[in-house]
């Protein structure tokens, strides 16, 4: 066995010992210079391949996402359809019974308006019609007209049409009378 394997921990070089090594290794510097540049070369085509692969996944995420987004859009109102059927069926329902009193046509109106108003509040439409007395403002309600009376001013007195939102949004302001200034 040589001395390097027998013993795990050799000796460091000394300065000597170092540029006898490195006059033996680099006997050309042309030959040198020309590993160098060849490995760099290599170092620079190893590169432009990740940087390729890595605009590919770019792109590729972009696109997966861009088709997400597309589905999305395309499937919104999915839940919102399937949670109106019912109501469309009792309609249809309704009308086709034959020789109705209107005592049944009310009955089932009214259970067919509980059925949207259901569906509605599951796809977060909620419904906006403030209280008499209830302090106006101008984000969820629209004055239609003002007019006097013992409640405080600027209060809503009646609604004339509920508004709705969904998410926070609203879709239509209620329409309200409020009371004059004093």
């Amino acid at each position: 066995m040589s001395e390097a394997t027998q013993n795990p921990h050799p000796q460091p070089l000394s300065d000597e010992e170092l540029a006898a090594a490195a006059a033996m290794t680099s006997t050309d510097p042309l030959a040198d210079a020309l590993a160098d540049v060849a490995n760099l070369k290599a170092q620079n085509a190893d590169l432009a391949d990740q940087y390729l692969r890595a605009q590919a996944d770019v792109q590729n995420a972009r696109r997966r996402a861009d088709d997400e987004i597309a589905k999305a859009r395309k499937f919104a109102v999915e839940g919102f359809a399937d949670s109106l059927l019912p109501v469309l069926d009792s309609l249809e329902a309704g009308l086709a019974i034959p020789n109705v009193t209107l005592e049944q046509m009310r009955e089932g109106s009214e259970a067919t308006l509980r059925q949207l108003k259901s569906a509605l509040e599951r796809n977060k439409v909620l419904e906006i019609a403030p209280p008499a007395g209830t302090k106006f403002d101008p984000h969820h309600h629209q004055a239609i007209s003002v007019v006097p009376a013992e409640q405080e001013a600027n209060t809503v007195v009646s609604v004339l049409q509920k508004g709705y939102s969904i998410a926070d949004r609203v879709l239509r302001p209620a329409l309200v009378t409020v009371t004059a200034p004093k």
